[in-house]
């Protein structure tokens, strides 16, 4: 099969977090054609993934190695404290980085919010994923302060979580390479920017319409399917010349 002769398709990789659902379904109903192939991917590799050609696009983490990509900021998350349900946090609407300072934070190595170290006592040692992190909370190690989408993501019954201002926040882009804008990532942007079915970039192009033809062409037309002269008009006689009018007797 020759590269002209493969069907289109796109690969978009997503971050742990992330929910590219709704953008997916509107792109299943708008291109049927197409398929959309998801690919979740660590959110270090992200970046990467899509400078190595691995997928067309990506939705991933700010901040991030920028080189050589576009990136659309989507939008930004609420920066949570993960906690047990019986921890002091739990009975506050928020809390602040200086409510943290007497306990321990831990700051796992995929950590996504781009600080050098957590507000609080640090840990030991560093756990290797979030995941992990939220199992060593849940234990009474230490508390976790990680973007919302996440807390969800590794929600427990017996956890909870809280917003904290004044810590670093992470911001959801849609990034893909400078120098590869294809027409269906147009369209994806199009989806992602919210543009309707009726966008004209939002929609594959239209074939060019053929040219009106003129006041003359139309009336031969109109002749030949009638089977008259278009030069003679429906109401005239088809002998020759009209007789005077005869006067009254």
């Amino acid at each position: 099969m020759t590269g002209s002769d493969v069907p289109p398709s796109f690969r978009l990789a997503y971050v742990p977090g992330a929910t590219p659902a709704k953008w997916v379904r509107i792109w299943r109903e708008r291109y049927p054609g197409v398929p959309l192939t998801l690919v979740e991917v660590p959110a270090a590799e992200a970046a990467g993934l899509v400078r190595e050609r691995g997928a067309d696009a990506a939705l991933l983490r700010l901040p991030t190695d920028r080189t050589g990509l576009h990136a659309i900021p989507l939008y930004t998350e609420t920066t949570v404290v993960v906690a047990p349900k019986d921890h002091l946090v739990a009975a506050a609407d928020e809390v602040t980085p200086e409510d943290l300072a007497d306990d321990v934070l831990l700051h796992p190595l995929d950590d996504t919010l781009g600080w050098e170290r957590p507000p609080g006592r640090p840990a030991l040692d560093r756990p290797a994923t979030t995941a992990d992190a939220v199992e060593l909370v849940a234990a009474g190690v230490g508390l976790l302060v990680v973007p919302q989408s996440l807390a969800r993501l590794h929600h427990r019954r017996d956890l909870t979580y809280r917003p904290v201002p004044g810590t670093p926040e992470s911001r959801v882009a849609l990034s893909w390479l400078e120098d590869e804008t294809t027409d269906l990532m147009e369209q994806f942007i199009g989806i992602v920017r919210g543009r309707t079915v009726n966008s004209t970039r939002g929609r594959p192009p239209s074939p060019p319409k053929a040219a009106r033809p003129d006041a003359n062409e139309r009336k031969t037309a109109a002749g030949r399917s009638t089977g008259k002269s278009a030069r003679r008009g429906s109401g005239a006689p088809r002998g020759g010349k009209r007789g005077k009018p005869r006067r009254r007797g």
